[in-house]
């Protein structure tokens, strides 16, 4: 995994994977695969642009459980799927309300190129320090999740 990170503005994560872009692109857009490898539960509808789902870390409704909104911005198949997150309740994802997470796809000989790039820490307005938390949470959560994307879909790839 390669990190091409600008503190606190930019996460930037490039993997390659034996999987083809289209198999990527399922298991970045569909619930049933999210669930592998990111969210404890997942929930969205067709991956469209407009699209609303959410994302849920640890068991809903348990104390501790994290559900965060997100948005489809672009869905392009087997290019690029990107959305916005972690916008508030009753708050519209935009650039001043969310983050955005944009994964796109590159075909290689071998497989495909992924590259996550994460980017709106600066524009959520946050003080200083909540934004280097912010920042800080989000580097540690893809350095985690990126790695076991990459470990699924190469179980995927390489599946009869």
């Amino acid at each position: 995994m390669e990190r091409r990170d600008t503190e606190p503005g930019t996460i930037e994560r490039e993997i390659h994977v034996a999987a083809t872009p289209e198999v990527v692109y399922e298991v970045l857009s569909r619930p049933e695969h999210l669930r592998e490898w990111w969210p404890d539960d997942a929930v969205l509808g067709e991956p469209i642009a407009g699209a609303e789902g959410e994302l849920v870390f640890g068991r809903r409704g348990e104390a501790g459980a994290v559900v965060e909104r997100l948005t489809v911005v672009e869905a392009d198949p087997p290019r690029t799927f990107s959305f916005r997150w972690t916008h508030g309740p009753g708050e519209a994802a935009t650039a001043a309300t969310s983050l955005l997470v944009t994964f796109a796809l590159e075909p290689t000989a071998t497989g495909t190129r992924l590259t996550l790039t994460e980017t709106g820490f600066r524009e959520r307005g946050w003080e200083v320090a909540v934004l280097e938390k912010q920042y800080a949470d989000h580097v540690q959560g893809w350095d985690q999740f990126v790695p076991r994307l990459a470990a699924y879909l190469d179980r995927l790839a390489v599946a009869p």
